[in-house]
């Protein structure tokens, strides 16, 4: 309690650490030009066909990046734009689909799919932080996708933006 009687405020284990958070859209990865709180709509500005989305900044993908989320129990459930280009796909094929049966971990049988399986519940879950992996699409074995896995909502999901390794 504090002098005045009323219960002090203090940060939540592992809370007070935490980096602050971007938005981005879930359909061309634009940030809006205010900051958060000055935000008026969940619907991106410029595309109109995206949510606006948080994540930490490290985590967050740039406007020009292949992203997609993908929600605890594994289902996608956005592609951007530059991630359907990426993936050959667009995103109504993608939506609801299983993760893995898009990607998979490049060595799958050192890593085996578990491990990709293991970094997106955790980050949809908010938990941990910014992880790295090598992906290759699911049906492709040329193809090398240099992958970062992170937290991002509401609502919760984990945001995997890929590059081709040119970036």
């Amino acid at each position: 309690m504090s002098r005045h009687g009323r219960p002090q405020l203090v940060a939540l284990p592992g809370r007070g650490d935490r980096q602050p958070e971007l938005l981005f859209c879930a359909h061309c990865g634009s940030v809006p030009d205010r900051p958060a709180p000055l935000v008026a709509s969940r619907v991106c500005e410029r595309c109109s066909l995206g949510e606006l989305i948080a994540a930490p900044a490290d985590a967050a993908p740039s406007a020009d990046a292949p992203f997609l989320l993908v929600d605890s129990s594994l289902l996608i459930c956005s592609v951007s734009r530059m991630g359907e280009r990426y993936l050959g796909l667009e995103e109504p094929d993608a939506v609801g689909r299983h993760v893995t049966e898009l990607l998979v971990p490049a060595d799958v049988e050192a890593a085996g799919p578990e491990s990709l399986v293991n970094l997106v519940v955790h980050a949809a879950r908010g938990e941990g932080q910014v992880e790295r992996i090598v992906l290759r699409p699911s049906d492709e074995y040329g193809i090398r996708f240099w992958a970062r896995i992170g937290p991002c909502g509401p609502p919760r999901a984990a945001v995997v933006t890929l590059a081709d390794g040119r970036r």
